[in-house]
């Protein structure tokens, strides 16, 4: 079982890499962050947490590995469990999270995830409603990402897409924008000499899909470029030298390193070689 948020554990649910997921903030972990005076003594917090946690066998959590409380009480609550910090000191993340977990990180772990058929159907249908012709090959863009820190420059992203869709006649671009991407997706629109088709806020699975029959894709730092590289969509993910710590784990992934917030000729001319090669 997986506890997350609640979009993202349908999503790993759908894709039939989680069994069953749960509401992360359903499992009351709060509790075990106040001081006994605050819940009634000791006695008091653990009826204040969800059964799902109380009845686990196993537990690993990312989550709360600073707050000696919390390590301790997870303890009490499940003996075996595993209190690890998100980020490892030093090395990929990923391989970081799969050993909390008792993994290795061979050939078979890194493999793609289908979408499955019935995901793919929907895709299709949500890219058909915004005018998607199903004979063109399909690029889509993700210019947001979570920190400015993150973001290729809009007229990178321009540039790339003008040159590709010269290289690539009848080419369809498809530009996602989730909750925290208005900004960037605006700005890449304004900059575009032709229309392109947005894809505002769609569900996880509904993006999973589309991404499942994407021919390509271009993006920055960010979890829609993750998943992405989960469903083994030829891609171009945009990083900066010091994040490439957090690169995807696939294994057909090699993130291009870019000078931010300077545009580098050379870094546009990489990500127009990579994608024409895709495409």
């Amino acid at each position: 079982m997986l506890a997350a948020q609640p979009r993202i554990g349908r999503l790993l649910t759908a894709l039939g890499v989680v069994d069953r997921s749960i509401d992360f903030d359903a499992l009351g972990l709060a509790a075990l962050f106040e001081e006994p005076a605050h819940v009634g003594g000791e006695s008091g917090w653990p009826a204040r947490c969800a059964a799902d946690l109380r009845e686990a066998r196993h537990l690993v959590s990312w989550f709360g590995s600073r707050e000696p409380h919390f390590v301790q009480r997870i303890a009490a609550l499940v003996p075996d469990a595993v209190v690890a910090p998100s980020v490892g000191a030093g090395g990929e993340v990923w391989r970081h999270l799969l050993a909390t977990v008792g993994g290795d990180a061979d050939r078979g772990l890194r493999q793609p995830v289908s979408a499955g058929p019935t995901l793919a159907a929907e895709g299709r249908v949500a890219l058909q409603q915004l005018g998607w012709d199903s004979r063109a090959r399909l690029l889509v863009v993700h210019p947001g990402a979570g920190s400015r820190a993150k973001l290729w420059s809009t007229e990178g992203f321009a540039t790339v897409l003008a040159r590709v869709s010269q290289l690539v006649p009848g080419l369809a671009i498809l530009v996602h924008r989730g909750p925290a991407d208005s900004e960037a997706v605006a700005a890449l629109c304004a900059a575009l000499p032709r229309r392109v088709m947005v894809l505002d806020e769609p569900d996880l699975t509904v993006l999973a899909g589309i991404l499942s029959v994407a021919t390509a894709y271009v993006g920055n730092d960010s979890g829609i470029s993750h998943l992405a590289a989960m469903l083994g969509v030829p891609l171009v993910v945009l990083f900066t030298a010091e994040r490439n710590a957090w690169r995807p784990w696939a294994e057909h992934v090699d993130p291009q390193v870019v000078s931010m917030p300077a545009l580098r000729e050379a870094d546009i001319q990489r990500a127009v070689d990579s994608l024409r090669a895709a495409l």
